[in-house]
């Protein structure tokens, strides 16, 4: 309680003695209306008597007390209370009213706000106002008219974050510009204080480049803009950048206002990337695509420009209302086609890098701007089929012959084979029918090998010629591409440079023998060395190979023959021109099962004979019993080994 709430205590006004006595008088009427209720008999007569009777106590004032002290009506009380609420100001709990500065102490501010009392504000929210002192005005926030000790609780940091919410709303509205200081660093952006309010200021929103270093802003004074706010939880966001646009949106449209097609402008290379360079006009930005960099072909802009780079660009295209300016750097220059020395004709050589691949052929630039296409037709003398991508790396030089030369359409085609004679001009010389020579195997189709015997000469050597004996499914059985291969010449194609080869051609022809050695019906020794559902193959002396079809493997235990199995194979046929073999391992042990019957049975007829002999020269003698046929006996336990045997 403050020393006037002592002093009011301790020394009534005229109101509160005039409240005193009103209490008083309130109290004489109280008792008096009691007495009334006691003694309501006597009221009663009272009334009854009539007026004549009454007339003598007129002039007795009822109203009047033992004190002689008058009791106010309804209306003088109400006039007198609205009278004393007159005195004191109106005020609302959570509003911001004005407020005068009675003293201070070394904790607190007194301030007379019109009230019953006095308020008090610590003096730490004070502290932004060292100077302050008695008499003052501020505003302040009422947070309760009268707390649970009947005291009356203000705050001036409440009534200035609500005032600074109420500005930064204002300038959110009306689009203001406002001024706040970076106090610190947080994740995204920057803190700002604004009317003493934090607001946040994301990284995206500082400038109109990229920022990396945060730091360097905290303790800077920056203006802002308020571009989004948040009621319910008093949060607001802010940006540097919305300035920035807003003064540079003035000088495009100023600049862009100025355009012209063809205009030369100096800028300054503000962004480099893949598909070109973004160039910075004061205030507008151009792009500077990579194909308008340099006549000649480049992979990256970074390869000519730099950044920070000043130059001179002209204007390509713009768009008022898209806001794009296209601009161009080689078009300050003239065409390298215009000035493409004029000796360059068809048949003159030339020299260059590769520049681009393509499945087609290479071009070949020979200044940059000018390029000539290197067909893959065009790069060797073989038909060989030469991969662009495989012969060619971009970088390389090579040295070339112009074949064709169109300066109007401005293209060019070049040779590199043809730097070289055509060696397909002595092929008959050279390489003649039935000669032998050494190749490398450049490539294997299913249906035969290419063998290159010397720089655009090759042949191809079909699977067929591989081998006289042997029978392949794909020549990569035989032979691996790099390996070398000893072939003979065949046949000379000269109109489609084609030369026919063979391998096997190195050696003679066996089957000339082979048919001496394997007739039909001739039996040797095999082994199964391939197994299919069809049949096997079967390997026969002297490396040469036949067939046996899946009846032909049956066993006279009635199984099937399988992998490397050696068994014994009689020839059934023999075809020399298609050099094919067929063989039976069912009709070997069936032919042998037949040789010894024949046996047996010759043996029979031959003993048969002998007995007969006997019996004619022995007459006198006994018959011959069947124990002299000895001889049939052991040929039939042999029949029966061999079967056990099989």
């Amino acid at each position: 309680m403050t020393e006037k709430d002592l002093e009011n205590q301790n020394q009534p006004n005229e109101e509160q003695q005039q409240e005193v006595e009103a209490s008083s008088v309130e109290e004489t009427n109280e008792q008096a209306s009691d007495n009334e209720e006691t003694d309501g008999s006597l009221l009663e007569s009272l009334v009854d008597q009539p007026a004549t009777e009454a007339a003598s106590h007129d002039d007795f004032d009822w109203t009047l007390d033992k004190r002689s002290v008058s009791s106010y009506t309804q209306e003088e009380k109400d006039s007198m209370q609205n009278m004393y609420d007159g005195t004191f100001k109106t005020i609302n709990e959570h509003e911001i009213i004005s407020a005068r500065v009675e003293a201070i102490t070394d904790s607190d501010v007194v301030l007379d706000i019109g009230f019953k009392s006095d308020g008090l504000i610590s003096l730490s929210e004070f502290r932004d106002t060292p100077d302050i002192k008695p008499g003052d005005e501020i505003e302040v926030y009422v947070v309760e008219k009268e707390d649970l000790k009947g005291q009356l609780i203000l705050s001036r940091k409440n009534a200035k974050l609500l005032r600074a919410w109420e500005s930064i709303v204002t300038a959110h509205k009306e689009d203001l510009v406002i001024e706040g200081t970076i106090i610190s660093k947080t994740k995204g952006g920057l803190i700002a204080d604004v009317y003493g309010l934090e607001t946040f200021l994301p990284g995206s929103q500082i400038d109109v480049k990229p920022i990396v270093d945060y730091d360097s802003y905290v303790g800077k004074r920056m203006p802002f803009k308020v571009v989004k706010i948040n009621e319910a939880i008093k949060n607001a966001v802010v940006s540097h950048k919305a300035l920035i646009e807003s003064d540079l949106e003035e000088q495009r449209q100023q600049i862009i206002s100025q355009l012209e097609k063809g205009q030369v402008l100096e800028g300054t290379v503000k962004n480099i990337t893949d598909f070109g360079a973004f160039i910075d006009l004061g205030g507008v930005d151009g792009l500077l695509y990579i194909t308008d960099i340099s006549w000649g072909r480049i992979s990256h802009p970074s390869e000519i420009l730099e950044l920070n780079q000043k130059l001179n660009v002209v204007v390509i295209d713009f768009d008022d209302a898209k806001k794009r300016i296209s601009l161009g750097l080689k078009q300050l220059t003239p065409h390298p086609w215009e000035i493409l020395n004029p000796e360059l004709k068809e048949g003159s050589v030339v020299k260059g890098r590769i520049v681009n691949i393509e499945d087609y052929g290479a071009f070949l630039e020979i200044t940059p701007g000018v390029e000539g296409l290197i067909h893959v037709s065009e790069v060797s003398w073989s038909n060989q089929p030469i991969n662009a991508r495989e012969y060619f790396k971009v970088g390389n030089e090579y040295d070339a012959k112009i074949v064709t030369l169109d300066r109007d359409d401005r293209k060019m085609s070049l040779s590199i084979k043809q730097l070289q004679a055509d060696p397909w001009d002595e092929i008959k010389e050279k390489y003649p029918v039935d000669s032998a020579h050494k190749g490398i195997v450049k490539n294997i189709t299913p249906y035969g090998v290419f063998v290159e015997l010397n720089e655009g000469i090759g042949g191809m050597v079909h699977i067929s010629d591989l081998s006289w004996t042997k029978r392949f499914n794909h020549p990569s059985e035989y032979t691996k591409v790099g390996q070398e291969l000893d072939v003979v010449i065949l046949g000379i194609d000269k109109e489609s440079r084609k030369l026919s080869l063979g391998h096997k051609q190195i050696e003679e022809d066996p089957w000339d023998t082979f048919s001496n050695v394997f007739p039909v019906g001739s039996r040797h020794e095999g082994t199964i060395i391939k197994r299919d559902d069809k049949g096997g193959v079967v390997s026969l002396p002297y490396g040469l190979e036949a067939f046996a079809p899946n009846k032909h493997l049956k066993k006279q235990d009635g199984t099937y023959a399988q992998l490397d199995e050696a068994l014994e194979f009689i020839i059934i046929e023999f075809d020399r021109n298609d050099k094919r073999i067929i063989v039976s391992h069912l009709k070997a042990h069936q032919a042998k099962r037949e040789d010894l019957e024949k046996q047996v049975k010759a043996a029979q007829e031959k003993n048969k004979r002998q007995a007969m002999k006997k019996m004619s020269d022995s007459s006198n003698k006994n018959k011959a019993t069947l124990g002299d046929l000895d001889v049939l006996s052991q040929l039939k336990k042999k029949m029966e080994e061999d079967e056990k045997g099989n």
